[in-house]
């Protein structure tokens, strides 16, 4: 198994456990994080050599990225395991499942790439590398089929840990915040670059609230130390005044907390969805990437926010690049504190949307990948047969 960032690292704990309920016996290793090693997985290499993001970073760390596939290829030629599970990063892990497959290797890919936002011909290597593809969302399944790839969809593991109850006050008071006082959560990403594009429009936004309801209130989470010594610099110096209090860490407690949320587009939309916690979805590119994008079209779908492109319609507000602006983000999170239909509505859809996503993903998961090991391989010309049938139906 290989894993990089936490998230990764969190969904390859939860496989382990669940293929290990199965089959008592089965023996792990690979790069694993603190969860997959308390799990029995034998490191091989720390998943936290591997978390690189960026384009500027990863070119920096790529000679040293090459060397660590490398090692891990020649590795599981020589101890030849049942199957390699890659773990989201497919940047670094689609290469060493291709070549591995191409030994002979059973492969499986943990998470789809955004196909369907992008780069849509990357269903083409995804599917290549991967015998079998595990997805979270559901729309993702039909993508690999309609290609004649075999994907299972096992349903959302961070809707699997959401409570189905919340108490606001005891998440509060566990989190030193006021108990009265109406609270709006500001997340505005947990990567530095996202975080210095959107911090300053997010309090501004924030302080544009302040003076509409002088009683409101706000808490941000941080992803890391160095984060959050930057968002305390940057309160400090724009919006010294502004109630916001940083929060290190405790992400999905301080949107349980919230009265409302603006959040930058990823993951968070999902748990404040899964958190019950009506958002404003605000997210912007650098100017460089973001005329990229558009001149190239490379943006393949109408909504960014997860709840949105599950639902197929717009469920929660979202403002994008020069949309994202603190008139337009102050009158929307202004809508959902003071308009019980707009904030009743969101909810609404949340609950329906998480029953679709509440699937046991650890348990399908473990079950796909059994079920995969007790079939035969696909030969190169059957999987080549197989997209032309899917393609001909």
């Amino acid at each position: 198994m290989i894993a990089g960032e936490s998230s990764g690292d969190q969904l390859g704990a939860g496989l382990m456990r669940a293929i290990r309920a199965r089959v008592p016996d089965a023996e792990f290793e690979g790069a694993a994080g603190p969860a997959m090693i308390a799990a029995g997985c034998r490191p091989l290499v720390h998943a936290e050599t591997l978390a690189v993001m960026g384009i500027t970073e990863v070119l920096a760390h790529l000679p040293r990225l090459l060397r660590v596939r490398r090692r891990l290829y020649r590795h599981f030629l020589q101890h030849r395991p049942d199957v390699l599970i890659g773990i989201d990063m497919p940047d670094f892990n689609l290469g060493l499942e291709s070549s591995l497959r191409k030994a002979g290797i059973r492969t499986v890919h943990y998470v789809s790439p955004s196909i369907w936002a992008w780069r849509a011909r990357r269903v083409f290597k995804v599917g290549k590398a991967a015998e079998l593809v595990l997805t979270l969302l559901p729309f993702e399944q039909p993508l690999y089929a309609q290609h004649g790839f075999h994907a299972v969809y096992v349903g959302h593991p961070l809707a699997d840990r959401a409570p189905r109850s919340l108490d606001r006050g005891a998440l509060r008071r566990g989190l030193h915040l006021p108990v009265e006082d109406p609270l709006v959560a500001l997340l505005p990403g947990s990567r530095f670059t996202e975080v210095e594009r959107l911090l300053p429009v997010f309090l501004e936004t924030a302080q544009w609230l302040a003076n509409h309801l002088p009683q409101l209130r706000f808490a941000m989470p941080a992803a890391s130390p160095a984060l959050s010594r930057h968002i305390k610099n940057q309160v400090r110096m724009l919006v010294p005044d502004l109630p916001v209090t940083v929060i290190e860490g405790h992400a999905q407690e301080i949107l349980g907390a919230a009265n409302a949320a603006l959040i930058a587009s990823g993951t968070a939309t999902l748990e404040a969805m899964l958190w019950r916690c009506p958002m404003v979805v605000a997210y912007r590119l650098s100017a460089g990437s973001y005329a990229l994008v558009k001149g190239l079209g490379l943006l393949r779908v109408p909504h960014v926010a997860l709840p949105n492109l599950l639902a197929g319609r717009e469920v929660v507000p979202e403002f994008l690049q020069y949309r994202a602006l603190p008139l337009n983000l102050g009158n929307a999170i202004l809508r959902l504190l003071q308009d019980a239909r707009a904030r009743d509505a969101q909810l609404q859809s949340f609950a329906e949307l998480e029953q679709g996503l509440r699937l046991g993903a650890n348990e399908r998961a473990a079950a796909a990948v059994l079920d995969l090991l007790q079939q035969p391989a696909a030969t190169p010309r059957a999987r080549a047969q197989s997209r032309a049938d899917g393609a001909i139906s």
